[in-house]
């Protein structure tokens, strides 16, 4: 499977605290979640559906893991469908007993666990949000495909998809796209690391 990853941003990096409820993520003092409530378009919401109809399985860190558990299952909504049909893996040292059906959770070796997830065959190996498990995949060089929206809001504050000092990654944009509320599309796949000039 390939894998690739779905990421909500600001236009700052941020990704924390994205979804509609102010208090779903106030850790470190952040106070400004629900920053993409209500960003994108009916074309946008489709792409996303579409997107997740291609999952061969889901991939989450724990904290997304509970929030779609608790969002999506059971649902009829077509994302919900494709969520609840496609087996769902976890990253978590300390998830004992996970609710949602089809759950694994990958603990011990994670880069071993992935790349024999990605071995399989199918279609997308998906992660959607998980910022935490998203730098790490990118640091350990397991992404294939990573799909940005960019929310047109600088936040300020909160958890950035990428860290302040970490690896460099040079990407290839395959595909862009700007929506009628101005949330950018854009679906890169990693292209080794930059060339940097020299004096």
């Amino acid at each position: 499977m390939k894998l690739t990853t779905i990421t909500q941003v600001t236009l700052d990096g941020v990704v924390q605290g994205n979804g509609g409820a102010s208090e779903e993520d106030r850790r470190n003092g952040f106070e400004r979640g629900g920053w993409a409530l209500g960003a994108g378009d009916d074309d946008t919401r489709a792409f996303l559906t579409e997107t997740c109809r291609r999952a061969g399985a889901f991939l989450f860190g724990r904290r997304t893991y509970e929030l779609f558990a608790g969002a999506w299952g059971p649902s009829t909504h077509p994302v919900g469908v494709a969520l609840n049909g496609a087996p769902k893996y976890v990253a978590s040292s300390t998830l004992t007993a996970p609710r949602w059906a089809g759950t694994t959770v990958l603990r011990g070796d994670l880069a071993a666990a992935v790349a024999d997830l990605k071995a399989r065959p199918g279609g997308e190996l998906q992660v959607h949000g998980s910022g935490t498990l998203v730098r790490w995949l990118l640091a350990n060089g397991l992404v294939d495909e990573m799909t940005l929206l960019v929310v047109p809001v600088i936040v300020g504050q909160g958890a950035r998809l990428f860290p302040e000092t970490g690896p460099d990654l040079a990407l290839d944009l395959v595909e862009s796209r700007v929506d009628t509320r101005g949330v950018t599309i854009q679906v890169h796949r990693p292209a080794g690391r930059p060339r940097y000039a020299t004096a």
